[in-house]
């Protein structure tokens, strides 16, 4: 009798267990993810990276050396971030003096686009010099989990405009882990190598984590890995943090992020400090180490992506910035700078300055969803959009003695145009077996080059996709159903839509983008979430109908 009652007693227990379980599994699911990060990965103490100690000496004079090249890669960093290419932060007291000094010293791309509006497919663009959706990197990775928390993370009953899921496309999502560029592409780390460059990869990654896809396998001798998503533990007393209610990713990033690196496929451990600092640092021993050989170094950071985090000493550096949100940013951005600054600063420090290629960009503009107004200005759009503000991005570069100090470059250049660039550079050729779409800039900075020829740049986000050619640019949404066309040679702030009054323009940018995608296969993996973008509004301002709005496809 009394084992029937603690029998029954034990099943009433694990009935309420289970029936709380389930009607909280949303609030489960938001942050399972980080749940599963501390039991698969746990992080252990800082460690010293063992970077491979280049030759005591060089086989050649600096100067009959292949030049070193440096890509350094800002996420989510908006054009009018940088003071040399817009008004930044500036008046507040964050110039961006490094980054400044690139152009100064070498070459301003007044008109520098990213390769997408997304990291991943922005990405895979720079480090292969082809549309990534070529080789079927369309879409951004995201968990098939993510669709199942994604419909209660937007569930706003006021929302105008719906967050569309397709369940059954996420039920037979891949894991996240093997979403990303095929290891059948020729990157630029894989290219250099026959050139006896040694290569190194710092940071954001986003191109895939099995063996297979990881920089390891991609042509980087050595990488030191950006494993999730925060700059220091929350309340660690170093770092000031600026969580944005309005936006349901931050609310799921924050329980969800860790902070943690690897180094060449090993286990976590936790960076000894703020993690721009932190790539910094050891992007300048990476340096030391290889003064003595050509090196490729693609140093890509996090900062200024989310969640917010500014470390205290830049935090507290910019009191006169009274809004805590814009202050944090601002700060991200000076860490930014600094990062910059240093890593000029160890290459005249080495004598290497003379013989390295640096160029500075970001991988897409900066987000409405981190609610600062004016981070894209004077452009239209954010991350995730085709327009101006989510695809124009700082672009500065230098090499001393073969690009003019303080060259203004005005013609449209884009992230797919640094491959066959600093390949040429060192000495080699883009593959012959595959379609490459950047163009070789160098015939264009030298002392009184010609212009560069006139070409068309597309960017592909399903069935939603933009196409820019000879001062004219279409962008077309299928939701809705619309078509801007925006003259930028007179109207480069994308104000006034010529669709209906410029139908020859419409009819050979469509023809364009019919052409270009007709040769595309389909994507590697499908969409399943559709989030609607306002253009002009940042996402803790309520839009009305009169809004004009487009939808991104994760």
């Amino acid at each position: 009798m009394k084992l029937k009652k603690t029998l029954a007693i034990s099943a009433a227990v694990l009935a309420v267990l289970a029936a709380g379980l389930y009607a909280n599994r949303l609030q489960l699911f938001k942050y399972s993810l980080g749940w599963y990060t501390d039991i698969m990965h746990p992080r252990a103490a800082n460690q010293v990276v063992p970077w491979a100690i280049g030759p005591e000496t060089a086989a050649l004079p600096l100067a009959q050396r292949a030049p070193n090249i440096i890509v350094i890669l800002a996420d989510d960093l908006g054009s009018n971030d940088v003071s040399t290419s817009g008004g930044g932060h500036t008046a507040e007291g964050v110039p961006t003096p490094n980054i400044d000094a690139i152009a100064r010293d070498g070459v301003r791309f007044d008109q520098g686009y990213a390769g997408s509006a997304v990291c991943t497919v922005s990405r895979a663009a720079l480090l292969t010099g082809r549309y990534p959706w070529r080789f079927g990197v369309e879409f951004t990775p995201t968990p098939g989990a993510m669709a199942r928390v994604a419909g209660d993370l937007y569930a706003d009953p006021d929302r105008l405009y719906p967050v569309v899921i397709d369940t059954e496309k996420a039920g037979v999502a891949k894991d996240f882990n093997d979403l990303g560029m095929p290891p059948t592409e020729q990157t630029i780390a894989k290219l250099l190598k026959p050139r006896g460059y040694h290569t190194i990869h710092i940071g954001k990654w986003h191109l895939g984590s099995t063996p297979q896809m990881r920089p390891n396998n991609q042509g980087f001798d050595e990488s030191l890995f950006m494993e999730s998503g925060l700059y220091l533990p929350e309340h660690d007393r170093n770092v000031v943090n600026s969580k944005q209610d309005f936006d349901p990713i931050d609310k799921f990033l924050w329980p969800n992020m860790r902070f943690g690196v690897s180094f060449n496929g090993g286990k976590w451990f936790e960076p000894s400090k703020y993690l721009t600092d932190y790539f910094t640092d050891e992007a300048v021993t990476a340096i030391k180490r290889n003064k003595n050989q050509p090196f490729f170094m693609y140093l890509a950071h996090w900062g200024v992506h989310t969640p917010l985090q500014a470390s205290k000493a830049d935090y507290d550096a910019l009191p006169n910035i009274p809004d805590h949100r814009r202050r944090v940013y601002a700060a991200m951005v000076r860490s930014i700078d600094r990062s910059v600054g240093r890593v000029l600063q160890t290459l005249q420090e080495e004598g290497l300055d003379q013989n390295t290629i640096v160029i500075f960009t970001s991988d897409n503009g900066a987000p409405g969803y981190i609610g600062i107004p004016d981070v894209n200005s004077p452009y239209r759009g954010w991350k995730l959009t085709f327009f101006q503000g989510g695809i124009r991005v700082p672009y500065v570069a230098q090499w001393p003695g073969h690009i003019a100090p303080g060259t203004q470059y005005t013609q449209p250049v884009s992230n797919i145009d640094i491959l066959p660039t600093v390949l040429a550079a060192a000495g080699g050729a883009v593959p012959a077996d595959r379609v490459i779409d950047g163009v070789n800039l160098l015939p264009f900075l030298a002392k009184n080059a010609p212009l560069q020829p006139q070409r068309s740049l597309f960017w592909r986000d399903g069935p939603y996709r933009a196409v820019q050619d000879q001062g004219w640019k279409l962008i077309a949404s299928e939701n809705p159903k619309k078509d801007w066309v925006f003259n930028l040679s007179k109207d480069p702030t994308e104000k006034f839509n010529l669709a209906a009054t410029e139908p020859q323009q419409l009819a050979r940018l469509k023809a364009l983008l019919q052409t270009h995608n007709a040769q595309m296969p389909a994507p590697l993996w499908p969409s399943f979430i559709h989030f609607p973008v306002a253009i002009d509004k940042t996402l803790d301002q309520k839009p009305t109908p009169k809004d004009e709005y487009t939808y991104w496809y994760n």
